[in-house]
């Protein structure tokens, strides 16, 4: 990751999607190196840098490894977000954040950012778009996992057969979805704020998990996308399409957490490097 090209983006506008999640669209000269995948997943690398840090002092072209002549205070934050849109013909990115007042550093420099404002991105990357072999398609997940699922299903066709489940705080968190006509969308809702909602609703007692195992299974092959918390997705979703549905691992390669509860990041990837590793003995 480190040796990677860091672009550098500015904001072109931001809007308010729902009460917690922000949209920002991203332009400038960063189409200038970026180059945008196919992959429906698409994410990158969202480097926040102090303004006080000027960056053109630092050893060119820009990657991460450049911010390492900073003092460590200076030195940047990096998050993991989803491209919701790339558009390389007004050469802009867009990604939502979902924001929970001040906490955490991506959602509260989201619900504050103003154009001009610059952002440095690092990627993209990514591993999955709809198969067309399949014959009907699973998506779940929470907020985190929204720009993922949207993008993903404005690529399938028109005659395309699937069920959505996504868990929002409640109806005002809904927003509008294009999905082909024989794609079900159901909005779960867990009654407040991810990071906030009490234990009989979050974890091993998130709504989502009740909703993706009562829901009826259709016949054919699926192909499933599912993501959000680690603990109600990887302890719970993908070992019931694992294990309980037998969903071999070629359609059901997608199943993971974008986050945990309590945890930031760089607590979050050193946590699923251990669950990597107890796994692989």
């Amino acid at each position: 990751m480190a040796g990677r090209p860091v672009h550098t983006f500015e904001v072109v506008r931001t809007e308010q999607l729902a009460p917690h999640i922000v949209r920002v669209v991203l332009g400038g000269n960063g189409f200038d190196t970026f180059t945008p995948i196919e992959y429906t997943d698409s994410y990158v690398k969202l480097v926040f840098v102090g303004d006080d840090v000027d960056v053109s002092s630092l050893e060119q072209p820009l990657t991460l490894d450049s911010f390492n002549a900073l003092p460590p205070q200076h030195r940047p934050v990096v998050r993991t977000y989803t491209v919701r849109r790339a558009d390389p013909e007004r050469r802009e990115i867009t990604v939502d954040f979902v924001v929970h007042g001040e906490h955490g550093v991506a959602g509260p420099w989201a619900a504050s950012a103003t154009p001009g404002q610059r952002l440095f991105v690092m990627g993209p990357s990514g591993a999955y778009a709809p198969d067309p072999a399949a014959d009907w398609y699973l998506f779940a997940g929470d907020e985190s996992a929204l720009p993922a699922i949207s993008a993903a299903l404005e690529s399938l066709p028109d005659n395309a057969i699937g069920k959505v489940f996504i868990e929002v705080a409640g109806s005002e968190d809904e927003i509008e979805l294009k999905a082909p006509a024989g794609v079900d969308v159901s909005w779960i809702h867990r009654g407040g704020r991810a990071d906030l909602a009490p234990e009989d609703s979050a974890g091993d007692h998130a709504p989502l998990i009740a909703a993706v195992k009562e829901a009826p299974w259709l016949p054919g092959q699926v192909q499933v996308f599912i993501h959000g918390e680690a603990q109600a997705v990887m302890h719970n979703l993908r070992p019931y399409i694992r294990k309980e549905r037998g969903v071999d691992a070629r359609w059901a390669s997608s199943i993971s957490g974008y986050w945990r509860r309590g945890r930031t990041e760089e607590t979050f990837r050193q946590w699923k490097r251990e669950l990597a590793e107890a796994e692989a003995k």
